[in-house]
């Protein structure tokens, strides 16, 4: 069955929608917050339903291949701008538009209201990554990724303090050196293949001779260590628990995000370009490796974080490092159960950060929570008398909520975080050339990770709900107490669902390994044809 004319121009919406609502909030007054508010939430709400057809799009047999294209300027590729929609873009900018949409509704009641243009950089912001997600040409990568990170530097300077502004320099200073090398990178690669397109790169890479081949290598080297500067691995990640601990809680919502996008950049590009031929798989067992020492670095790092969004940082970085091993391992059973893992992580990840600015308000002089906790469960001797205290509802919300975004991120069952690992560990297990090393230190680190995670989680609860010596039940409002309800909901989800989305995941994983498909599709969607002379278009 042929698409539809509008499928095609479909694609589009993600990226052109919030650059235009963002434009045309910048003039806005900032008194006129609701109404610059309801703008972006409409458009956050167009965003994520133009995700959910494009996801559906994909997933059907209504673009051959499971292709969505469309031709920037009617120029067809390489020589013009495509941006591609398939399976794994298209649950990625479900999910931006998900994470999104919570961090918006969260900030609605204070955050986007202690400064300026918050609005229109949180448009820009998507339009970035959602950019990063569909476009094909490298150059335009590099474009979107500067957009993305020129909004996120407004953002995490936003509502200004010491401690912002200084973790906001070094997270400039960091991204400004990572462009650099991205730039580099670009220009050796077109040097030594004479194209940016990313769809281009595996023909002509694997026709590639001798003496070309070191010139690419060095140039996809260095554009990888920009990737891997952004995705946070050691030892390029150190800057980020500052950043995420500085930030505004939806701003670090939505820096959880920004770590995965370096990494799909990274599955995206090497999947297309070193598929085959001499160059085939160059790099994977660096990256693999890069990956454990991630592991390492986060798992030590969690353990030793005092402040919760120090806490969350780490478990980021534990997550990147968990991704970057499974790609570089080169098992595609493995890659599907890591996708899994990324969206129960991310989920359940911004959602701790949304819950730390929370739980600051429940210390103060009045009673001990233990010995709250205590009266609670006590059981009178006198039953004509009423037996216990029974804990605030919004109190008991924030426990249930932390516990919930705990159990997800350090994998414990019964939630999506436990299916993710077992996932993880079932592909490991039954590979075809039996356990190897490789696997076994993998295996050790998700679950040294795990239990540091536990250590690390469980000190910080004791202290907050426990032990704080003195707590308030506190005032929580609709639009903050939502956006973590849904997050952690869609880890129950997927949870519940977690059969129908492994299924869709292997799919997506599929349509990785098969390059030549991707490369035919692209190349060969024809331009529109111009309309007959004196004929309306």
């Amino acid at each position: 069955m042929n698409a539809l004319p509008w499928t095609q121009q479909l694609i589009l919406v993600p990226v052109l929608l919030p650059l235009l609502a963002g434009a045309l909030l910048i003039p806005v007054n900032e008194a006129r917050h609701n109404l610059k508010f309801a703008v972006n939430l409409g458009c956050n709400l167009v965003l994520l339903l133009s995700a959910l057809i494009l996801l559906g799009l994909s997933d059907q047999e209504l673009w051959p291949g499971h292709l969505g294209v469309y031709l920037a300027a009617n120029w067809m590729a390489p020589f013009g701008i495509a941006l591609v929609a398939d399976r794994l873009a298209g649950l990625l900018l479900l999910l931006t538009a998900t994470l999104s949409l919570a961090a918006l509704v969260f900030s609605s009641q204070g955050w986007s209201r202690i400064g300026v243009h918050f609005h229109s950089l949180f448009l820009f912001l998507l339009m970035g990554i959602n950019g990063a997600f569909l476009t094909n040409d490298l150059f335009n990568l590099f474009v979107f990724f500067e957009v993305m990170l020129a909004a996120s530097y407004g953002l995490v300077l936003h509502g200004y303090n010491t401690t912002r502004i200084r973790a906001g320099m070094q997270y400039i200073a960091i991204n400004l050196v990572a462009s650099l090398l991205f730039l580099i990178g670009i220009a050796l690669i077109y040097a030594s293949t004479g194209t940016l397109n990313m769809a281009d790169l595996g023909p002509r890479i694997a026709a590639l001779s001798a003496a070309d081949l070191p010139l690419l290598q060095i140039g996809a080297a260095i554009l990888a260590l920009a990737f891997l500067t952004k995705g946070a691995m050691w030892p390029l990640g150190f800057w980020l628990p500052t950043t995420y601990a500085a930030a505004s809680p939806p701003v670090a919502a939505l820096l959880v995000l920004m770590t995965k996008v370096g990494i799909y950049a990274l599955i995206r590009i090497w999947s297309l370009a070193f598929d085959a031929g001499p160059a085939a798989g160059f790099g994977l067992d660096a990256l693999f490796w890069g990956g454990i020492a991630t592991l390492v670095f986060g798992t030590l790092g969690i353990l030793a974080a005092q402040e919760p969004g120090r806490m969350a940082g780490y478990a980021a970085i534990i997550s990147s490092g968990t991704l970057m091993a499974v790609f570089g391992h080169g098992n595609p059973q493995l890659l599907s159960a890591g996708f899994y893992y990324l969206l129960g992580s991310t989920l359940a990840t911004a959602a701790f950060l949304l819950l730390v600015g929370l739980t600051e308000r429940i210390r103060s002089p009045g009673a001990a929570l233990l010995a709250l906790t205590m009266e609670a469960f006590a059981i009178d001797e006198k039953p004509e008398e009423p037996v216990g205290v029974g804990i605030p509802a919004a109190l008991a919300f924030l426990g249930l909520a932390f516990a919930a975004s705990a159990l997800v991120i350090t994998g414990l069952p019964p939630l999506s975080g436990f299916i993710a690992k077992f996932s993880l560990f079932h592909a490991l297990l039954n590979g075809e050339a039996g356990i190897s090393l490789r696997d076994w230190t993998l295996m050790i680190l998700i679950l040294c990770s795990g239990l540091a995670g536990i250590i690390a989680l469980m000190r910080f609860g004791v202290r907050t709900f426990w032990a704080s010596g003195a707590v308030q039940p506190p005032r929580l409002h609709p639009t903050e107490a939502g956006p973590v309800t849904l997050l952690l909901g869609l880890c129950v989800a997927m949870t519940v669902l977690a059969g129908p989305l492994l299924a869709y995941l292997e799919r997506t994983t599929r349509d990785l390994g098969q390059a030549g498909s991707y490369v035919e599709q692209v190349l060969s969607t024809p331009a529109v044809p111009s309309p007959p002379r004196g004929e309306a278009p």
